[in-house]
Protein backbone atom coordinates (compact mmCIF):
# COMPACT_ATOMS: atom_id res chain seq x y z
CA UNK A 1 0.00 0.00 0.00
CA UNK A 2 1.23 3.42 -0.89
CA UNK A 3 1.47 5.65 2.16
CA UNK A 4 2.89 8.63 0.28
CA UNK A 5 6.39 8.36 1.79
CA UNK A 6 9.75 7.62 0.13
CA UNK A 7 12.45 5.39 1.41
CA UNK A 8 15.49 7.58 2.28
CA UNK A 9 18.56 7.01 0.14
CA UNK A 10 22.08 7.50 1.55
CA UNK A 11 24.14 10.44 0.25
CA UNK A 12 26.76 8.03 -1.02
CA UNK A 13 24.22 6.17 -3.09
CA UNK A 14 22.87 9.44 -4.48
CA UNK A 15 26.36 10.55 -5.43
CA UNK A 16 27.00 7.29 -7.22
CA UNK A 17 23.80 7.54 -9.19
CA UNK A 18 24.45 11.21 -10.07
CA UNK A 19 27.90 10.46 -11.42
CA UNK A 20 27.02 7.35 -13.35
CA UNK A 21 27.54 7.87 -17.04
CA UNK A 22 24.89 6.89 -19.53
CA UNK A 23 25.51 3.71 -21.42
CA UNK A 24 25.38 3.38 -25.14
CA UNK A 25 25.05 -0.17 -26.39
CA UNK A 26 26.17 -1.44 -23.02
CA UNK A 27 29.46 0.50 -23.12
CA UNK A 28 30.36 3.34 -20.69
CA UNK A 29 30.62 6.75 -22.39
CA UNK A 30 32.61 8.38 -19.49
CA UNK A 31 35.76 10.12 -20.83
CA UNK A 32 39.14 9.04 -19.59
CA UNK A 33 39.95 11.72 -16.98
CA UNK A 34 43.64 10.83 -16.87
CA UNK A 35 43.97 11.26 -20.61
CA UNK A 36 42.11 14.56 -20.45
CA UNK A 37 44.38 15.79 -17.62
CA UNK A 38 47.50 14.87 -19.57
CA UNK A 39 46.25 16.63 -22.68
CA UNK A 40 45.42 19.72 -20.63
CA UNK A 41 48.85 19.84 -18.97
CA UNK A 42 50.57 19.43 -22.34
CA UNK A 43 48.53 22.26 -23.81
CA UNK A 44 49.43 24.53 -20.88
CA UNK A 45 53.11 23.69 -21.18
CA UNK A 46 52.94 24.43 -24.90
CA UNK A 47 51.78 27.98 -24.22
CA UNK A 48 54.54 30.54 -24.83
CA UNK A 49 56.12 31.91 -21.64
CA UNK A 50 57.01 35.56 -21.30
CA UNK A 51 60.73 36.19 -21.77
CA UNK A 52 61.93 39.54 -20.40
CA UNK A 53 63.75 41.65 -22.97
CA UNK A 54 67.22 43.00 -22.23
CA UNK A 55 69.04 45.74 -24.08
CA UNK A 56 72.77 45.97 -23.41
CA UNK A 57 74.75 49.19 -23.80
CA UNK A 58 78.54 49.44 -23.70
CA UNK A 59 80.03 52.95 -23.43
CA UNK A 60 83.51 52.65 -24.91
CA UNK A 61 86.37 55.16 -24.74
CA UNK A 62 89.75 54.01 -26.09
CA UNK A 63 88.98 50.34 -25.47
CA UNK A 64 90.75 48.76 -28.45
CA UNK A 65 92.64 46.38 -26.16
CA UNK A 66 89.58 45.06 -24.35
CA UNK A 67 86.43 45.56 -26.46
CA UNK A 68 86.83 42.21 -28.25
CA UNK A 69 87.05 40.34 -24.93
CA UNK A 70 83.97 42.19 -23.65
CA UNK A 71 81.89 41.26 -26.70
CA UNK A 72 83.16 37.68 -26.65
CA UNK A 73 82.11 37.49 -22.99
CA UNK A 74 78.59 38.67 -23.83
CA UNK A 75 78.24 36.30 -26.79
CA UNK A 76 79.24 33.38 -24.53
CA UNK A 77 76.48 34.07 -22.01
CA UNK A 78 73.96 31.32 -21.32
CA UNK A 79 71.33 34.00 -21.80
CA UNK A 80 72.17 36.42 -24.59
CA UNK A 81 71.02 40.04 -24.36
CA UNK A 82 68.38 40.72 -27.01
CA UNK A 83 70.48 43.53 -28.46
CA UNK A 84 73.94 44.96 -27.79
CA UNK A 85 74.85 48.58 -28.56
CA UNK A 86 78.50 49.64 -28.42
CA UNK A 87 78.59 53.42 -27.93
CA UNK A 88 82.05 54.65 -28.90
CA UNK A 89 82.75 58.21 -27.77
CA UNK A 90 85.74 60.58 -27.84
CA UNK A 91 87.97 57.70 -28.84
CA UNK A 92 91.39 58.22 -30.40
CA UNK A 93 92.28 54.58 -30.99
CA UNK A 94 90.88 51.71 -33.09
CA UNK A 95 87.94 50.83 -30.82
CA UNK A 96 85.43 51.32 -33.64
CA UNK A 97 87.40 49.09 -36.01
CA UNK A 98 87.74 46.27 -33.48
CA UNK A 99 84.09 46.45 -32.41
CA UNK A 100 82.86 46.59 -36.02
CA UNK A 101 84.09 43.03 -36.61
CA UNK A 102 81.27 41.91 -34.29
CA UNK A 103 78.51 44.05 -35.81
CA UNK A 104 75.45 42.23 -37.08
CA UNK A 105 73.21 39.34 -35.97
CA UNK A 106 74.53 36.44 -33.91
CA UNK A 107 72.63 33.16 -33.56
CA UNK A 108 73.59 30.33 -31.21
CA UNK A 109 72.05 26.92 -30.83
CA UNK A 110 71.21 26.13 -27.19
CA UNK A 111 69.51 22.75 -27.65
CA UNK A 112 67.54 20.57 -30.04
CA UNK A 113 65.49 23.01 -32.05
CA UNK A 114 66.31 25.83 -29.60
CA UNK A 115 68.21 28.97 -30.54
CA UNK A 116 69.14 32.31 -29.03
CA UNK A 117 69.95 35.33 -31.06
CA UNK A 118 71.17 38.87 -30.58
CA UNK A 119 72.39 41.68 -32.76
CA UNK A 120 75.35 43.96 -32.17
CA UNK A 121 75.31 47.58 -33.30
CA UNK A 122 78.35 49.86 -33.16
CA UNK A 123 77.75 53.60 -32.86
CA UNK A 124 80.58 56.11 -33.18
CA UNK A 125 79.12 59.30 -31.71
CA UNK A 126 82.38 61.19 -32.11
CA UNK A 127 83.30 64.03 -29.79
CA UNK A 128 80.90 63.95 -26.87
CA UNK A 129 81.25 66.70 -24.24
CA UNK A 130 79.35 64.62 -21.67
CA UNK A 131 81.80 61.72 -22.05
CA UNK A 132 80.62 58.45 -20.46
CA UNK A 133 77.37 59.99 -19.21
CA UNK A 134 76.54 61.13 -22.73
CA UNK A 135 77.25 57.66 -24.10
CA UNK A 136 75.06 56.04 -21.45
CA UNK A 137 72.14 58.34 -22.19
CA UNK A 138 72.58 57.80 -25.95
CA UNK A 139 72.35 54.07 -25.30
CA UNK A 140 69.31 54.46 -23.06
CA UNK A 141 67.40 56.08 -25.92
CA UNK A 142 68.10 52.96 -27.99
CA UNK A 143 66.87 50.41 -25.42
CA UNK A 144 64.25 52.27 -23.37
CA UNK A 145 61.53 50.02 -24.85
CA UNK A 146 63.10 46.89 -23.36
CA UNK A 147 62.24 45.53 -19.91
CA UNK A 148 65.79 45.84 -18.61
CA UNK A 149 68.92 47.80 -19.43
CA UNK A 150 72.24 46.02 -18.95
CA UNK A 151 75.15 48.43 -18.60
CA UNK A 152 78.62 47.04 -19.29
CA UNK A 153 81.91 48.92 -19.24
CA UNK A 154 84.24 48.60 -22.20
CA UNK A 155 86.82 46.70 -20.12
CA UNK A 156 84.55 44.35 -18.13
CA UNK A 157 84.10 40.64 -18.76
CA UNK A 158 81.61 38.40 -16.96
CA UNK A 159 81.09 34.77 -16.03
CA UNK A 160 78.96 32.90 -18.62
CA UNK A 161 75.93 32.79 -16.32
CA UNK A 162 76.10 36.43 -15.19
CA UNK A 163 73.35 37.83 -17.43
CA UNK A 164 70.98 34.96 -16.66
CA UNK A 165 71.58 35.38 -12.91
CA UNK A 166 70.93 39.12 -13.05
CA UNK A 167 67.72 38.64 -15.04
CA UNK A 168 66.45 35.91 -12.71
CA UNK A 169 67.11 38.05 -9.65
CA UNK A 170 65.66 41.33 -10.89
CA UNK A 171 62.58 39.71 -12.44
CA UNK A 172 61.83 37.80 -9.25
CA UNK A 173 60.87 40.95 -7.33
CA UNK A 174 59.20 44.02 -8.84
CA UNK A 175 60.57 46.13 -5.99
CA UNK A 176 64.12 45.82 -7.33
CA UNK A 177 65.23 48.75 -9.48
CA UNK A 178 68.75 47.57 -10.19
CA UNK A 179 71.27 44.84 -9.39
CA UNK A 180 75.04 45.01 -9.56
CA UNK A 181 77.31 42.05 -10.23
CA UNK A 182 79.99 40.99 -7.76
CA UNK A 183 83.13 42.75 -8.99
CA UNK A 184 86.72 41.63 -8.91
CA UNK A 185 89.79 42.07 -11.11
CA UNK A 186 91.43 39.36 -13.20
CA UNK A 187 95.12 39.30 -12.26
CA UNK A 188 96.24 36.31 -14.33
CA UNK A 189 98.04 38.40 -16.97
CA UNK A 190 99.40 41.13 -14.70
CA UNK A 191 103.16 41.59 -14.85
CA UNK A 192 105.74 44.15 -13.78
CA UNK A 193 107.10 45.36 -10.44
CA UNK A 194 104.20 47.61 -9.35
CA UNK A 195 101.07 46.38 -11.15
CA UNK A 196 100.67 43.02 -9.29
CA UNK A 197 100.87 44.82 -5.95
CA UNK A 198 98.31 47.45 -6.96
CA UNK A 199 95.93 44.86 -8.42
CA UNK A 200 96.15 42.75 -5.26
CA UNK A 201 95.24 45.82 -3.22
CA UNK A 202 92.30 46.64 -5.48
CA UNK A 203 91.05 43.04 -5.34
CA UNK A 204 91.11 43.17 -1.54
CA UNK A 205 89.38 46.56 -1.60
CA UNK A 206 86.61 45.25 -3.90
CA UNK A 207 86.19 42.12 -1.79
CA UNK A 208 85.78 44.04 1.47
CA UNK A 209 83.32 46.47 -0.13
CA UNK A 210 81.24 43.69 -1.71
CA UNK A 211 81.10 41.68 1.53
CA UNK A 212 79.98 44.76 3.49
CA UNK A 213 77.07 45.22 1.10
CA UNK A 214 76.15 41.52 1.12
CA UNK A 215 76.01 41.40 4.90
CA UNK A 216 73.64 44.37 4.90
CA UNK A 217 70.81 42.44 3.28
CA UNK A 218 72.56 42.55 -0.12
CA UNK A 219 71.60 46.21 -0.32
CA UNK A 220 74.05 47.86 -2.71
CA UNK A 221 74.86 51.51 -2.15
CA UNK A 222 76.33 51.91 -5.64
CA UNK A 223 75.11 50.10 -8.75
CA UNK A 224 78.46 50.27 -10.50
CA UNK A 225 78.26 50.83 -14.23
CA UNK A 226 80.82 48.08 -14.83
CA UNK A 227 78.15 45.33 -15.04
CA UNK A 228 74.70 46.18 -13.66
CA UNK A 229 71.13 45.63 -14.79
CA UNK A 230 68.38 48.22 -14.37
CA UNK A 231 64.62 48.13 -14.67
CA UNK A 232 63.69 50.61 -17.40
CA UNK A 233 60.45 51.23 -15.50
CA UNK A 234 62.51 52.38 -12.52
CA UNK A 235 64.67 54.57 -14.75
CA UNK A 236 61.60 56.26 -16.21
CA UNK A 237 60.28 56.95 -12.70
CA UNK A 238 63.64 58.41 -11.69
CA UNK A 239 63.54 60.77 -14.68
CA UNK A 240 60.01 61.85 -13.80
CA UNK A 241 60.63 62.28 -10.08
CA UNK A 242 63.91 64.14 -10.60
CA UNK A 243 62.66 66.24 -13.54
CA UNK A 244 65.45 64.87 -15.74
CA UNK A 245 65.43 64.24 -19.45
CA UNK A 246 67.93 61.40 -19.08
CA UNK A 247 68.65 58.77 -16.39
CA UNK A 248 72.28 59.82 -15.93
CA UNK A 249 73.24 63.44 -15.27
CA UNK A 250 76.51 65.08 -16.27
CA UNK A 251 77.04 67.23 -13.17
CA UNK A 252 78.12 64.40 -10.89
CA UNK A 253 81.60 62.88 -10.59
CA UNK A 254 80.03 59.49 -9.81
CA UNK A 255 77.05 59.17 -12.14
CA UNK A 256 76.36 55.59 -11.01
CA UNK A 257 76.24 56.55 -7.30
CA UNK A 258 73.81 59.40 -7.95
CA UNK A 259 71.54 57.22 -10.07
CA UNK A 260 71.58 54.55 -7.34
CA UNK A 261 70.46 57.16 -4.81
CA UNK A 262 67.68 58.31 -7.11
CA UNK A 263 66.46 54.75 -7.71
CA UNK A 264 66.34 54.20 -3.95
CA UNK A 265 64.51 57.50 -3.45
CA UNK A 266 61.94 56.43 -6.05
CA UNK A 267 60.99 53.53 -3.78
CA UNK A 268 62.99 50.75 -5.43
CA UNK A 269 65.62 48.44 -4.00
CA UNK A 270 69.25 48.51 -5.14
CA UNK A 271 70.93 45.14 -4.68
CA UNK A 272 74.16 43.28 -5.22
CA UNK A 273 73.81 39.92 -6.93
CA UNK A 274 74.32 36.73 -4.97
CA UNK A 275 75.83 34.90 -7.95
CA UNK A 276 76.57 37.07 -11.00
CA UNK A 277 80.27 37.87 -11.24
CA UNK A 278 82.31 40.16 -13.45
CA UNK A 279 85.96 41.17 -13.76
CA UNK A 280 86.56 44.88 -14.23
CA UNK A 281 89.59 46.67 -15.55
CA UNK A 282 92.10 47.48 -12.82
CA UNK A 283 94.52 50.38 -12.50
CA UNK A 284 98.11 49.27 -13.12
CA UNK A 285 99.98 52.45 -12.15
CA UNK A 286 100.04 54.72 -9.14
CA UNK A 287 99.11 57.63 -11.39
CA UNK A 288 95.97 56.03 -12.85
CA UNK A 289 94.89 54.52 -9.51
CA UNK A 290 95.18 57.93 -7.85
CA UNK A 291 93.04 59.61 -10.51
CA UNK A 292 90.34 56.93 -10.31
CA UNK A 293 90.17 56.84 -6.52
CA UNK A 294 90.22 60.62 -6.16
CA UNK A 295 87.33 60.88 -8.62
CA UNK A 296 85.33 58.26 -6.72
CA UNK A 297 86.03 59.86 -3.33
CA UNK A 298 85.33 63.36 -4.61
CA UNK A 299 82.01 62.28 -6.11
CA UNK A 300 81.02 60.52 -2.89
CA UNK A 301 81.81 63.65 -0.87
CA UNK A 302 79.60 65.71 -3.18
CA UNK A 303 76.70 63.35 -2.55
CA UNK A 304 77.33 63.23 1.20
CA UNK A 305 77.82 66.92 1.86
CA UNK A 306 74.66 69.06 2.22
CA UNK A 307 74.09 72.17 0.13
CA UNK A 308 76.19 71.17 -2.84
CA UNK A 309 77.32 73.44 -5.61
CA UNK A 310 75.85 72.89 -9.07
CA UNK A 311 72.77 70.73 -9.48
CA UNK A 312 73.97 67.80 -7.38
CA UNK A 313 72.05 68.06 -4.13
CA UNK A 314 73.88 66.78 -1.06
CA UNK A 315 71.90 64.03 0.70
CA UNK A 316 73.85 63.30 3.89
CA UNK A 317 71.14 61.14 5.48
CA UNK A 318 70.25 59.05 2.44
CA UNK A 319 70.24 55.30 3.33
CA UNK A 320 72.61 54.50 0.46
CA UNK A 321 75.24 56.85 1.91
CA UNK A 322 75.53 55.25 5.34
CA UNK A 323 78.27 52.93 4.16
CA UNK A 324 80.08 55.88 2.53
CA UNK A 325 80.01 57.83 5.80
CA UNK A 326 81.36 54.77 7.62
CA UNK A 327 84.14 54.35 5.03
CA UNK A 328 85.22 57.98 5.34
CA UNK A 329 85.08 57.88 9.15
CA UNK A 330 87.15 54.67 9.15
CA UNK A 331 89.69 56.27 6.84
CA UNK A 332 89.92 59.29 9.17
CA UNK A 333 90.63 56.97 12.12
CA UNK A 334 93.28 55.17 10.05
CA UNK A 335 94.96 58.50 9.33
CA UNK A 336 94.93 59.56 12.98
CA UNK A 337 96.33 56.31 14.34
CA UNK A 338 99.07 55.93 11.74
CA UNK A 339 100.25 59.52 11.71
CA UNK A 340 100.20 59.75 15.52
CA UNK A 341 102.10 56.49 15.88
CA UNK A 342 104.83 57.50 13.43
CA UNK A 343 105.25 60.96 14.96
CA UNK A 344 105.21 59.74 18.57
CA UNK A 345 107.61 56.90 17.78
CA UNK A 346 110.11 59.23 16.14
CA UNK A 347 109.70 61.77 18.93
CA UNK A 348 110.23 59.14 21.63
CA UNK A 349 113.34 57.82 19.93
CA UNK A 350 114.76 61.33 19.63
CA UNK A 351 114.86 61.81 23.40
CA UNK A 352 115.56 58.18 24.37
CA UNK A 353 112.08 57.66 25.82
CA UNK A 354 111.06 54.71 23.64
CA UNK A 355 109.96 51.56 25.51
CA UNK A 356 108.71 48.60 23.47
CA UNK A 357 105.64 46.71 24.66
CA UNK A 358 104.43 43.39 23.18
CA UNK A 359 100.89 44.75 23.44
CA UNK A 360 101.65 46.85 20.35
CA UNK A 361 101.69 43.66 18.28
CA UNK A 362 97.99 42.97 18.90
CA UNK A 363 96.54 45.57 16.44
CA UNK A 364 98.67 44.49 13.45
CA UNK A 365 97.98 40.84 14.26
CA UNK A 366 94.21 41.39 14.26
CA UNK A 367 94.57 43.41 11.03
CA UNK A 368 96.40 40.51 9.36
CA UNK A 369 93.70 38.07 10.47
CA UNK A 370 91.00 40.36 9.10
CA UNK A 371 92.85 40.77 5.78
CA UNK A 372 93.25 37.00 5.57
CA UNK A 373 89.55 36.46 6.16
CA UNK A 374 88.73 38.92 3.38
CA UNK A 375 91.11 37.06 1.06
CA UNK A 376 89.55 33.71 1.95
CA UNK A 377 86.10 35.07 1.15
CA UNK A 378 87.12 35.60 -2.50
CA UNK A 379 85.79 32.93 -4.84
CA UNK A 380 88.69 33.40 -7.26
CA UNK A 381 91.42 33.92 -4.68
CA UNK A 382 94.99 32.89 -5.45
CA UNK A 383 98.35 32.86 -3.75
CA UNK A 384 98.86 36.56 -4.43
CA UNK A 385 95.74 37.45 -2.45
CA UNK A 386 96.82 35.25 0.47
CA UNK A 387 100.35 36.66 0.45
CA UNK A 388 99.02 40.22 0.30
CA UNK A 389 96.96 39.50 3.43
CA UNK A 390 99.62 37.65 5.42
CA UNK A 391 102.50 40.05 4.84
CA UNK A 392 102.00 43.21 6.86
CA UNK A 393 103.92 45.52 4.51
CA UNK A 394 101.81 45.25 1.29
CA UNK A 395 98.46 45.95 2.97
CA UNK A 396 99.99 48.73 5.07
CA UNK A 397 101.61 50.42 2.06
CA UNK A 398 98.36 50.17 0.11
CA UNK A 399 96.52 51.77 3.05
CA UNK A 400 98.94 54.72 2.96
CA UNK A 401 98.27 55.05 -0.77
CA UNK A 402 94.52 55.10 -0.10
CA UNK A 403 95.06 57.73 2.59
CA UNK A 404 96.72 59.89 -0.05
CA UNK A 405 93.67 59.51 -2.33
CA UNK A 406 91.37 60.37 0.56
CA UNK A 407 93.26 63.52 1.49
CA UNK A 408 93.55 64.66 -2.12
CA UNK A 409 89.80 64.28 -2.65
CA UNK A 410 88.87 66.24 0.47
CA UNK A 411 91.47 68.92 -0.31
CA UNK A 412 90.06 69.37 -3.83
CA UNK A 413 86.56 69.52 -2.42
CA UNK A 414 87.50 72.11 0.21
CA UNK A 415 89.26 74.27 -2.39
CA UNK A 416 85.96 74.70 -4.28
CA UNK A 417 87.94 74.70 -7.48
CA UNK A 418 85.99 73.25 -10.40
CA UNK A 419 88.04 70.40 -11.86
CA UNK A 420 87.07 67.90 -14.55
CA UNK A 421 88.03 64.70 -12.75
CA UNK A 422 86.95 62.62 -15.76
CA UNK A 423 89.57 64.43 -17.85
CA UNK A 424 92.11 64.04 -15.04
CA UNK A 425 91.56 60.29 -14.97
CA UNK A 426 91.82 60.00 -18.76
CA UNK A 427 95.07 61.97 -18.68
CA UNK A 428 96.45 59.80 -15.88
CA UNK A 429 95.62 56.60 -17.77
CA UNK A 430 97.60 57.99 -20.70
CA UNK A 431 100.58 58.39 -18.36
CA UNK A 432 100.41 62.17 -17.89
CA UNK A 433 100.30 64.24 -14.73
CA UNK A 434 102.07 64.04 -11.39
CA UNK A 435 99.25 64.96 -9.01
CA UNK A 436 99.54 61.52 -7.38
CA UNK A 437 102.83 62.69 -5.81
CA UNK A 438 101.18 65.58 -3.98
CA UNK A 439 100.33 63.54 -0.82
CA UNK A 440 103.92 62.30 -0.57
CA UNK A 441 105.31 65.81 -0.93
CA UNK A 442 102.82 67.07 1.63
CA UNK A 443 103.76 64.30 4.07
CA UNK A 444 107.49 65.03 3.77
CA UNK A 445 106.90 68.76 4.23
CA UNK A 446 104.74 68.15 7.31
CA UNK A 447 107.30 65.82 8.88
CA UNK A 448 110.08 68.33 8.22
CA UNK A 449 108.08 71.17 9.80
CA UNK A 450 107.09 69.12 12.86
CA UNK A 451 110.68 67.92 13.31
CA UNK A 452 111.93 71.48 13.30
CA UNK A 453 109.29 72.55 15.83
CA UNK A 454 109.93 69.49 18.01
CA UNK A 455 113.60 70.28 18.50
CA UNK A 456 112.78 73.86 19.46
CA UNK A 457 110.88 72.61 22.51
CA UNK A 458 112.42 71.99 25.91
CA UNK A 459 112.83 68.46 27.22
CA UNK A 460 110.09 68.97 29.82
CA UNK A 461 107.59 70.08 27.17
CA UNK A 462 108.56 67.18 24.95
CA UNK A 463 108.02 64.73 27.79
CA UNK A 464 104.66 66.28 28.60
CA UNK A 465 103.50 65.95 24.97
CA UNK A 466 104.49 62.29 24.91
CA UNK A 467 102.85 61.67 28.29
CA UNK A 468 99.54 63.06 27.01
CA UNK A 469 99.53 61.81 23.42
CA UNK A 470 100.52 58.16 23.92
CA UNK A 471 97.44 57.34 26.08
CA UNK A 472 95.18 59.12 23.58
CA UNK A 473 96.62 57.03 20.78
CA UNK A 474 96.22 53.93 22.95
CA UNK A 475 92.50 54.50 23.49
CA UNK A 476 91.86 55.14 19.78
CA UNK A 477 93.86 52.05 18.82
CA UNK A 478 91.96 49.85 21.29
CA UNK A 479 88.62 50.96 19.84
CA UNK A 480 89.88 50.44 16.28
CA UNK A 481 91.19 46.98 17.16
CA UNK A 482 87.85 46.01 18.71
CA UNK A 483 86.13 47.09 15.49
CA UNK A 484 88.46 44.86 13.45
CA UNK A 485 87.92 41.97 15.88
CA UNK A 486 84.14 42.14 15.52
CA UNK A 487 84.59 42.16 11.74
CA UNK A 488 86.75 39.03 12.04
CA UNK A 489 84.16 37.06 14.02
CA UNK A 490 81.17 38.25 11.98
CA UNK A 491 79.48 35.44 10.07
CA UNK A 492 79.66 35.67 6.28
CA UNK A 493 76.50 33.54 5.87
CA UNK A 494 78.07 31.54 3.08
CA UNK A 495 78.60 34.54 0.79
CA UNK A 496 81.60 34.49 -1.51
CA UNK A 497 82.98 37.58 -3.19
Amino acid sequence: MNTGTRTPTSSAQSAVRETESPRVGGTSARPDLDEFANDFIESVEALPTYRPTVGCIIPAYNEEESIASVLDSLLQQTRLPDVIHVIVNNTTDATVEFASHYAGPHVRRTGPGEYQETEIFVHDIGVNPDKKVGALNYGYDLVEGYDYLLGVDGDTTADPTAVQNLIDEISSDTRIGGISAIYSIDDTAITGPIAPFLIAGQRAQFAAFNMSNMLKGRNMAVLGGQFSIFSTTALREVMEDSHQQTPWVKDSEVEDSLLSLQIKSAGYLTKISAQARANVGGMHTLRSLDAQQVKWNFGAIELMWPGQRGDTKGQPFHPNLRLRWFEHFSMLVNIITRVMFVLLLVASLSIGAFVFSPVWLIPPTVAVILNLRVALSMKSRNWKDILFALLVAPAEIYMWIRIGHFLRAWTKFASRKQVDNWAEQAKAERGSGNAYLVPLVGLLATVAALTFVWFQLSTDVQSMILWVCWPILGVITVLQTLGMFFSVIRRHRGYRV
